[in-house]
């Protein structure tokens, strides 16, 4: 049951320059996916997917390969992860090298953890599904949200507005940290999520998507307390 797994870091960050290798808590953001893929003790080969020889370097440097480096194709704003998914499987099965299970991991999610990829992918056998993600509730009923047109709001569900909140069916959101799944699906359908796609619950103080500065912040102060509570 031979498993790979794919961090994806393209190097061309607008928002935060170089944002896959900026220090976080004291190490660069992309160490935390690599050490945790490492540790997790399900993986064959941990490599990480760039197109940036600085990248590549710490990739290197905190125990992941780098076998080739990302095309053209797929380092430009338009590319999918699917797309890059597609290249790194292919480009493996070319080589002679098959995995019968692949994760994508993302490089700016220091809340993954040894522990997650470990249920994800036991999950994942398990069940026969096609792929395991990590999902979390949204922290609001997002059937009582809002539309704004100028500064005009309306409900964008006015049916679900006199319901109470425990009335309303729950919502769930990608974590945006992994994707654990089968290769073959994968090729097949060239999607992540499918019909058979299985989602593993993360309290919502695990999750934070990193696109600016401001999430960069709010995510190294849910470490600091993840970090106390767990040190407690």
């Amino acid at each position: 049951m031979s498993a790979v797994a794919i961090i994806t870091a393209r190097g061309g960050s607008k928002r935060i320059p170089l944002k896959n290798i900026k220090p976080f808590q004291g190490k660069p953001i992309i160490a935390y996916s690599i050490e945790a893929a490492i540790s997790s003790g399900v993986f064959d080969e941990v490599m990480v997917s760039t197109d940036d020889p600085r990248i590549a370097n710490v990739a290197k440097e905190n125990g992941a390969v780098v076998p080739f480096m990302r095309s053209k194709d797929t380092s430009d704003d338009l590319s999918t992860t699917a797309d890059v998914l597609s290249e790194v499987i292919k480009n493996y099965n070319d080589n002679g090298k098959k995995f019968m299970y692949a994760c994508c991991m993302y490089p700016t999610a220091p809340f993954i953890t040894k522990g997650k990829l470990i249920n994800a992918f036991e999950l994942l056998i398990k069940s026969e599904a096609d792929s395991v993600i990590p999902v979390t509730k949204f922290s609001f009923p997002i059937w009582r949200s809002f539309k704004m047109e100028g500064n005009k709001i309306s409900y964008n569900w006015p049916e679900f507005a006199p319901k109470r909140s425990q009335d309303l069916p729950l919502a769930y959101h990608d974590c945006g940290q992994f994707y654990f799944f089968r290769c073959n699906e994968f090729l097949k359908t060239g999607k992540l999520v499918t019909d058979n796609t299985i989602g593993l619950e993360v309290p919502e103080s695990e999750v934070q998507d990193i696109d600016n500065e401001e999430d960069w912040k709010i995510a190294e102060i849910k470490y600091w307390f993840l970090q106390k509570k767990n040190n407690r």
